[in-house]
């Protein structure tokens, strides 16, 4: 008999440039794939299954309880903070994250990002578009100032294959690039974060959200870094106290910042920062991890740890 699998959000992955099939196709699963799955449907979707692929639909204890035929929670995603993990532990639920599907894509995008904050892009395009050009005295518009990254110091906080990727792309650029530690992680072997704040130019968050790390980036260690460095967040929205780094980049502290995560998602249409209309502050809308290739190397990978399961408890 086969087993019953659901997609709870597929629309996640944006599967219309992405297929579903190395999921679909697996002969011992029937798959129910659902768009989207508010709240309210959580419970009757997953009730009966004995699968479950989830992005960012929350499963905890009150919902999972109630899933007595549930063994398999596929992440499509590498955080693991909306599955109750210790619940799942206890009750015998394998919960599998998918890891280093989008490192390629996260990497390129957080370049994007300090490339267009240290060019200074947007006020380019402005000159570009608003006649600036068209009307100066002289072949080039020589506003605004604009720094080269090579010799400059980035500190990278969080050292897995994201870490070490741009790290990579750092270094490439001329850059000197500083490991510190994971609050909560501390190692004899990397500076501690308080103290390689003030020698970055750069700083880029490349870690995972966990008690120990939220909000890291507050107003202390905003004030830590040096006047004028840039601070860039491709990782979680959580990691950063959203009011002190407003008030970093207002006060003139910070040179710029760059996000592509904010503690809500989707956000308050009243988010201070969404509607700070500053000209260092660059906001994408989680969309790092989202180039084709990535999206379908999570699904692909998704599907391999669930063969495997199936596989091992088939031996059993």
């Amino acid at each position: 008999m086969k087993k019953k699998a659901v997609i709870l959000d597929a629309n996640s992955l944006g599967v219309g440039d992405v297929s579903l099939r190395a999921i679909e196709d697996i002969g011992s699963i029937d798959v129910i794939s659902y768009e989207n799955t508010p709240e309210i449907e959580i419970l009757p979707r997953m009730q009966n299954a004995d699968i479950v692929f989830t992005n960012k639909v929350p499963l905890y204890e009150k919902t999972l309880r109630e899933a007595p035929n549930l063994k398999y929670i596929g992440v499509l995603a590498t955080g693991t903070n909306c599955i109750d993990t210790d619940y799942c532990k206890s009750r015998g639920i394998t919960v599998k994250n998918v890891e280093k599907y989008g490192t390629s894509s996260v990497t390129q995008h957080a370049l994007m990002l300090l490339l267009n904050l240290v060019c200074k892009t947007q006020k380019q395009l402005q000159h570009a578009r608003n006649g600036n050009w068209a009307n100066s005295s002289q072949f080039c518009v020589m506003t605004p100032e604009v720094f080269e990254l090579a010799g400059k110091t980035a500190v990278i906080v969080g050292y897995g294959e994201l870490g070490k990727q741009f790290s990579r792309i750092l270094e490439a650029l001329g850059m000197n690039v500083t490991i510190a530690s994971v609050p909560g992680r501390d190692s004899p072997s990397r500076m501690r974060l308080d103290e390689a704040l003030p020698m970055a130019d750069v700083v880029s968050l490349n870690c995972l959200l966990s008690p120990s790390t939220d909000k890291m980036m507050n107003e202390g260690r905003f004030s830590l870094m040096k006047k004028g460095a840039y601070f860039i967040n491709t990782s979680r929205g959580g990691l950063v106290d959203e009011k002190a780094l407003l008030q970093s980049l207002l006060s003139g502290h910070l040179g710029g910042a760059a996000l592509d995560v904010l503690s809500t998602e989707p956000p308050d249409t009243n988010n201070a920062l969404i509607n700070a209309n500053l000209d260092n502050l660059l906001i994408t809308p989680h969309w790092a991890w989202g180039a084709v290739e990535s999206r379908q190397r999570l699904i692909d990978i998704a599907a391999s740890h669930l063969q495997a399961f199936l596989k091992e408890q088939d031996t059993r």
